[in-house]
């Protein structure tokens, strides 16, 4: 398929199942598992009317989501304009390099200019080759290193 197959457009209902495949193996190319609970909540909350927390997906020809984004919107204590952060990015393996991240990532950036955000952000990590490639064609790698203390 060619970068111009694929549309954006916010999560539906009908989209639980393809996203809970592409939510799994978005997590399993981390290295992480999730309980089914948070599954659920998570879902629940993409399928709320709150501004501040939305998904996108990326479908084919067929309405089938082949790629995810998820988003928090923020207040900044930077800013008088809130920022957006996404929080996940994945697009199904067989179909990276070809547009669907990209695609994602320009939906999400005009969604924040509707919200008024000062600043979309996202983090990766290190190894992630592939989806740096991307990145590094459509924002500006910060100097900043990430620290985190679970509660």
């Amino acid at each position: 398929m060619t970068q111009s197959t694929y549309q954006v457009r916010t999560m539906k209902p009908g989209d639980h199942d393809t996203w809970h495949t592409l939510w799994t193996g978005y997590l399993s190319f981390y290295k992480s598992t999730l309980d089914n609970d948070i599954y659920a909540a998570t879902w629940e909350r993409l399928m709320s009317d709150d501004p501040h927390f939305g998904g996108f997906v990326a479908v084919d020809e067929t309405d089938t989501p082949v790629g995810l984004a998820h988003y928090i919107v923020h207040p900044s204590t930077w800013s008088p304009k809130p920022y957006c952060y996404l929080e996940d990015l994945y697009v199904r393996p067989d179909l990276r390099g070809g547009g669907v991240g990209h695609a994602l990532i320009d939906a999400l950036g005009e969604r924040t200019e509707e919200l008024g955000c000062a600043r979309l952000y996202w983090q990766t990590q290190e190894k992630n080759y592939k989806g740096r490639m991307l990145y590094d064609q459509v924002a500006e790698k910060t100097p900043f290193v990430v620290y985190e203390r679970w509660l």
